[in-house]
């Protein structure tokens, strides 16, 4: 039999399901601390927890522990790379907890909208002031949701009966899918501009942390609402602050830097702010508990690994090749346009790498989608990217053109209702480092993806090159290397630079147009 450790207040619908199963005892205790229950339970063999932190102390005080099951999506609280160290898979479960946030951000715009909370604690003072609480009603405003995972699709969903105009942000669903879902994808600052509520959906990681700050949050209407049930730090709480002052917008909120007692930073720009209650459901409690013991199961019996979080790199796979695989994904992503509406993807694995493909189509999404969790399957990689209206396929290569290892990835997007862009990179690993060998018909190419890159296509002529190299000094942007190649009938050129600081937008366009480019990006590594 395998013991089960439940330190902490699950639906008890797990308990049943293990102990039904036969192969499991469990000891369920959610009155004793971790630590003490560690000691006690030695022989523990899978550990269900919460928010409890799972510490190299306390898998230290398990020596027979092999999965710990975070019953929720986030598992910060879990040292996953202790864990893999040690041998121990590290599971969490996505999507339990979804519909019980996408339901709370709905009371919130309601208790918001009505004035729920300060109008019971005037009431209850012996109060009547009607005419002070006069509110506003959701039906026939604009939403604006910002990121359409599953909590974010729940949400539009839910309000489909208020009547509203949903609009969304999302850098991967596709037009078909957004269209299903009853949603108009638009730019960030123009769905900032238009919406009367915005709802934040977004992980909270390098390339989103702040990433709602000054700009954005000067686009919004004046009164308009933020909601903010996703992570404490997609917001600039500074630039709210000010643009909250200047605007009179409103803000309601669920999220914390820690989930602890103590004063909170946001304290005085909050309208509603609750303690982290996204997921405090009954319902959302049993899903969670019922899909970790399924998830126990399926692993013991089946061998299904698609939840681990800390999966470790395939046993003769160099890791660089992953670094590969999302380096050349981003990099076509870049060139296709972040904001360009991606219909399929196609990769094809080299050499050794082609019994790698599997496992190398993860970081592949991951570089599409900051949102994916980079610990995942291909099942579950295939599974996202079908949700948001893409396919995926991987290409039998042709071992005959002598790449060695190699990927390549190829990707294909609507650029309106009848037509179709396709950008194609291919890389490799030389010496330990990464190499990008060719870009669509450009061939031969040989740079190394790293730091800060401006990249234009143009059709040949002499001179250009001089021309990108003025237009760059004149914004005090200096040249480090270039590559300026042909492609394979003679009459394009493509030059890939690598500069000295990322290159913002507006010079971007500004050199574009003065040489005339018919494609160009920036990308920094």
């Amino acid at each position: 039999m395998k013991k089960v450790l439940i330190p902490t207040k699950l639906d008890t619908v797990a308990k049943e399901l293990l102990e039904a199963n036969g192969n499991y005892t469990v000891v369920q205790d959610d009155s004793t601390d971790l630590a003490t229950l560690a000691a006690q339970n030695a022989d523990t063999y899978a550990l269900f927890v919460r928010s409890e932190k799972v510490t190299p102390e306390i898998i230290d005080a398990l020596p027979a522990l092999k999965v710990v099951i975070r019953a929720g999506a986030g598992y910060n609280t879990i040292d996953t790379k202790y864990a893999r160290s040690k041998k121990i898979d590290v599971m969490n479960t996505p999507g339990a907890n979804a519909n019980a946030v996408a339901e709370e951000v709905i009371a919130l715009m309601l208790a918001d909208a009505r004035h729920v909370v300060p109008a019971d604690a005037s009431t209850r003072a012996g109060k009547w002031e009607k005419k002070k609480f006069m509110g506003r009603e959701v039906t026939g405003k604009t939403i604006g949701i910002v990121g359409l995972g599953a909590i974010g699709r729940l949400v539009a969903k839910r309000l489909s009966g208020f009547e509203v105009n949903v609009l969304a942000f999302d850098p991967v669903l596709s037009e078909e899918a957004a269209e299903r879902l009853g949603v108009e994808l638009l730019p960030l600052p123009e769905l900032f501009a238009k919406s009367d509520y915005i709802s934040l959906h977004l992980p909270e990681n390098e390339h989103t942390r702040g990433i709602i700050n000054a700009d954005l949050l000067g686009q919004m209407k004046d009164g308009a609402t933020l909601i903010n049930c996703a992570r404490a730090g997609v917001i600039n709480e500074d630039d709210l602050r000010a643009a909250k002052a200047e605007k009179g917008l409103r803000f309601l909120n669920d999220v914390y830097a820690k989930d602890a007692e103590g004063e909170k930073s946001i304290a005085d720009i909050a309208d509603i702010m609750v303690p982290h209650l996204g997921a405090s459901t009954k319902e959302a409690n049993y899903n969670a508990a019922r899909r970790s013991a399924e998830q126990l199961i399926d692993f013991d019996e089946k061998g299904v690994t698609s939840y681990i979080v800390n999966r470790d790199i395939p046993e003769g796979l160099d890791e660089t090749y992953a670094d590969l695989a999302f380096t050349i994904a981003k990099l076509t992503r870049t060139m296709i346009g972040a904001d360009t509406k991606l219909s399929k993807i196609e990769t094809s694995f080299y050499g050794d790498l082609r019994r790698f493909g599997s496992w190398l189509a993860v970081p592949v999404v991951c570089a599409l989608s900051e949102e994916f969790d980079h610990s995942m399957d291909e099942k579950a990689a295939v599974d996202y990217l079908k949700d948001m209206g893409i396919d995926y396929g991987t290409r039998e290569p042709d071992e005959a053109k002598g790449y060695g290892n190699a990927i390549t990835v190829d990707l294909m997007a609507s650029i309106d209702g009848d037509n179709l862009r396709r950008i194609s990179a291919r890389g490799t690993v030389t010496e330990g480092r990464l190499m990008v060998s060719r870009i669509g018909h450009f061939d031969g190419l040989y740079f190394e993806p790293k730091g800060n890159l401006a990249l234009f296509t143009y059709a040949d002529r002499p001179g250009v090159l001089s021309e990108i190299a003025g237009a760059m000094a004149a914004e005090g942007i200096n040249i480090d290397d270039v590559r300026n190649p042909h492609d394979d009938t003679g009459e394009r050129s493509i030059a890939i630079l690598k500069v000295n600081q990322p290159v913002p937008e507006e010079v971007l366009v500004k050199v574009a147009k003065k040489i005339e480019a018919l494609n160009c990006c920036a990308v920094s590594f």
